[in-house]
């Protein structure tokens, strides 16, 4: 059957074209290309048009007489938003930790008392496939409702190379079914197991040896990422298990100075990785070393406001050509969130960003930092159509207002997936 959607009269549509083909800093991450009236046309699933309402009706008039048409007056039209840093694959919850933080532990206590990561891989070992699907399914919905079309996902809760490969076959089971696509990321190395803890070496070995080539015979990520910290995998360590990636065709992503300077800035270009990620104590030199190379800065505020720590400084690594993507970083100890809306206001109140910067930062240079920009993350000609459309005038709404969902309508491959802000359809039943 085919499938044709017409989305018209939007109040602002939110096209970011021109960033496909490098992801957008400095300045550039201010441009939106807004287009007023503006409609899009899809077919099959793919961008055939994207303009003034008046041209569209003009030009394809056989295509609009058969499609499903949907009306966004007095609305904005944007991509449909990636969240290009999840922990989306894990068993259970950490609110315990959460009251531990209220009264004065720190994450690092936490994690050497056997808490933290570790109290999460030892759920998400006693877990079986199932109950990791269905738990897993169900934040999916949560993000689909919240305008997230496509998520990057990681394994790191199993840290055993038979837990790792479950975490990464439901992503991709998830991938199979869910209309989200689920873009995986192996990342054995996210914590030295307990049983480790007097001899790293030996994980380290295991993570390079044992589980990357399981991983990549099953080809079941896209990227390797490694926690680069005090504690967990030191910058000697972290760039070998990188570089053993890239021998099996994985792209670098790093975990990078979270809790300290630690040169995980440094160590993310000096491999290529393709981003690093969280950035809060990042060195001058480390920022300069990322905007020479091209490394993307993922940067994940949620994280930084459920710790109550200080936040990245993103004003600096964008004024110094560092291209920032934002995350939610959801995860059930450091970011219990599922709302890329809200990391977008904390993007703006509490990281310096302007309006423009966030929106560009949630679309298409998230879509940069998961190698996908060739097919998501604006909406121009022969992409996915891949859309969200916001009940909002226009897109500085999004911003003022927070801790709000403004998602009115998601649209996935053409197809009309969230209406009224409610699923369409279980999103388990089969891809769209």
């Amino acid at each position: 059957m085919t499938n044709i959607l017409f989305i018209k009269h939007a109040a602002q549509l939110i096209t970011m074209r021109g960033h496909t083909e490098r992801p957008a800093k400095g300045s550039a991450m201010r441009e939106l290309s807004i287009i007023e009236d503006g409609s899009i046309l899809s077919h099959d699933g793919k961008i055939v048009a994207v303009g003034k309402t008046a041209e569209i009706q003009k030009n394809y008039p056989e295509l609009i007489e058969n499609a499903t048409e949907v009306d966004a007056t007095n609305k904005i039209v944007t991509p449909g938003l990636i969240d290009p840093h999840t922990h989306l694959v894990h068993a259970g919850t950490r609110e315990n930790e959460y009251a531990m933080r209220l009264n004065g532990k720190t994450y690092m206590d936490i994690m050497n008392a056997g808490g933290g990561i570790h109290a999460t891989t030892r759920a998400t070992q006693m877990a079986g496939f199932a109950q990791l699907y269905e738990e897993s399914r169900k934040r999916l919905d949560t993000f689909l409702l919240h305008g997230v079309t496509t998520i990057e996902a990681k394994s790191g809760y199993g840290l055993t190379t038979e837990h790792e490969i479950k975490q990464l076959e439901v992503a991709k089971k998830l991938h199979e079914d869910h209309a989200v696509d689920v873009v995986s990321t192996f990342m054995g190395a996210h914590a030295i197991p307990v049983s480790d803890k007097d001899d790293p070496e030996v994980f380290v070995d295991k993570v390079i040896h044992e589980m990357l080539p399981e991983v990549a015979k099953r080809k079941l990520a896209k990227f390797n990422d490694v926690f680069c910290e005090r504690g967990v995998f030191t910058p000697e360590q972290s760039k070998r298990i990188l570089e053993a990636g890239k021998k099996y065709g994985l792209i670098p992503k790093i975990h990078a100075d979270e809790i300290e300077p630690y040169g995980g800035a440094e160590i993310a270009a000096e491999v290529s990785a393709i981003s690093a990620d969280h950035l809060l104590k990042a060195s001058e030199k480390g920022i300069q070393q990322m905007a020479d190379k091209e490394v993307i800065g993922v940067l994940l505020p949620g994280t930084a406001f459920f710790l109550m720590a200080e936040y990245a400084e993103a004003r600096k690594m964008i004024d110094n050509g560092v291209a920032v993507a934002l995350s939610t970083d959801a995860n059930p100890g450091s970011s219990p969130t599922l709302s890329l809306p809200f990391i977008m206001n904390l993007g703006c109140l509490n990281m310096g960003m302007t309006p423009e910067e966030v929106l560009i930062a949630t679309t298409i240079n998230a879509a940069h930092a998961i190698d996908y920009a060739q097919e998501v993350g604006s909406l121009e000609v022969g992409k996915k159509a891949d859309i969200t459309i916001f009940n909002v005038p226009n897109y500085l709404t999004l911003s003022y207002q927070y801790g709000m969902n403004h998602v009115d309508t998601v649209i996935k491959n053409g197809c009309v997936v969230v209406k009224n802000r409610q699923l369409v359809k279980q999103q388990n039943e089969s891809k769209v």
